[in-house]
């Protein structure tokens, strides 16, 4: 069993786009297995592979007791209504922050064996989905935050 520590803000990988993967081999199975490992945690829904230093367009999720990955994913619907929960990160400890997602969201891509895969949810499923894609587009959740959520979340960061 493989758990793999977590990159936090300021490591540049965060900030960088992930590469699309272009080879579904046993190096590819071998990041997945530590994804999931890694996921497989309570109070972790999510974690892209930047998140552990690799630059793959794959990330893993933990929600609702089912764990699972989706490899070069891309956000195909996303609903017009909305969720504004407390949302965190990984990356980020201990600084959670109102953020706004949509409530439904749809991702295809592929497992890690090359099958084209399609993930959809509502909620907490439909935010994991939003965020780990913004991951693998060098982007983090405070990116999502306007106004007073923003500055009370940039002042805490300041304050570590």
């Amino acid at each position: 069993m493989t758990i793999r520590p977590i990159r936090e803000l300021g490591d540049p990988v965060l900030r960088t786009p992930a590469d699309e993967v272009r080879a579904f081999d046993k190096d590819l199975a071998a990041l997945v297995r530590d994804l999931e490992e890694t996921v497989d945690h309570p109070g972790r829904a999510g974690l892209a592979a930047p998140q552990i230093g690799v630059s793959a367009r794959v990330f893993s999720y933990n929600v609702d007791g089912e764990i699972g990955h989706l490899v070069n994913p891309r956000i195909v619907e996303l609903s017009e209504e909305i969720q504004d929960g407390d949302e965190g990160c990984l990356s980020i400890p201990g600084l959670w922050a109102p953020t706004v997602r949509a409530m439904e969201a749809v991702v295809e891509g592929f497992d890690v064996h090359g099958e084209p895969l399609r993930l959809s949810g509502t909620g907490l499923m439909a935010r994991c989905l939003q965020h780990e894609v913004d991951h693998l587009d060098g982007k983090v959740f405070l990116d999502r935050l306007t106004g007073e959520a923003r500055k009370t979340a940039l002042r805490a960061l300041r304050a570590r």
